[in-house]
């Protein structure tokens, strides 16, 4: 009988944890996040409130409470108020027919010092089984919790090839599956937060830009030509700001 599992990596502030996690069904096409028990021993190092840990477990909740009650009662649970979804034709309101994920999974997080603000880049299923990937914002609310105020997605093109189906006997490895959380550096008391770069002309379509309220998280996104969707994220790190997420996404549709 084949034992397939994944080895899961969760990296912060330099402290390195891993994690083995039996999946179940690694051979299969879909992303799949980590067990909700994993979470509460993953990043235990990071400091308070900047724990990426904290958006992976909101992340397989939201995807949870999407397969079990359905996307539009869980958008209604996890999205924030006035949340936005990047199509090819520009930003709309949240709504369940403008998101494609079936099945989703972060890949990599990143977070401002203070905690307020954070971005989760992943890989998405969607029903017909093709696969990209996503970006999406998170807020932390007044009560503390968090929830997404922007999303965006884009198939990959072309799509992979199909896996190799397993037959009973055999033994599947599979790759490392990575996990990425990433935590700007606090600045020091009484000195602020050099600014981020500026901000490079764009490419002739819409955009807008945030930064987090202790100003160590920027993010953006653009209108690009063809319906191509454009977001990028830098982090203030060990005294000069990173780019922690950099993506051209197409259209789902395309």
């Amino acid at each position: 009988m084949s034992h397939p599992c994944s080895l899961r990596h969760f990296s912060s502030l330099g402290i390195t944890t891993a994690l083995a996690v039996t999946l179940g069904a690694c051979a299969s096409s879909g992303p799949r996040g980590p067990s909700e028990k994993v979470i509460d021993r993953v990043l235990a190092s990071a400091p308070g409130e900047a724990q990426p840990s904290t958006i992976v477990s909101t992340e397989i909740a939201y995807a949870k409470a999407a397969r079990q009650d359905g996307l539009g009662a869980a958008m209604a649970e996890y999205a924030a108020p006035g949340a936005q979804i990047h199509t090819g034709d520009g930003l709309v309101p949240a709504q369940a027919g403008a998101i494609t994920k079936e099945q989703w999974a972060p890949r990599v997080v990143v977070k401002s010092c203070d905690g307020s603000l954070a971005l989760s880049q992943g890989r998405f299923a969607d029903a017909t089984g093709k696969v990209g990937n996503y970006i999406t914002t998170w807020q932390r609310q007044p009560e503390g919790d968090f929830k997404w105020s922007y999303e965006v997605s884009g198939l990959d093109d072309p799509q992979p090839p199909p896996r190799k189906q397993f037959e009973d006997g055999d033994i599947v490895v599979t790759a490392l599956d990575v996990v990425k959380g990433l935590i700007a550096t606090c600045p020091r008391e009484g000195e602020p937060t050099p600014p981020p770069p500026p901000i490079p002309v764009g490419e002739g379509g819409a955009s807008a830009a945030q930064t987090s309220r202790d100003g160590t998280l920027r993010w953006r996104w653009e209108q690009r030509e063809g319906g191509t969707k454009y977001v990028t994220a830098e982090y203030y790190f060990q005294g000069k700001w990173v780019t922690a997420i950099e993506e051209s996404l197409a259209s789902p549709s395309e």
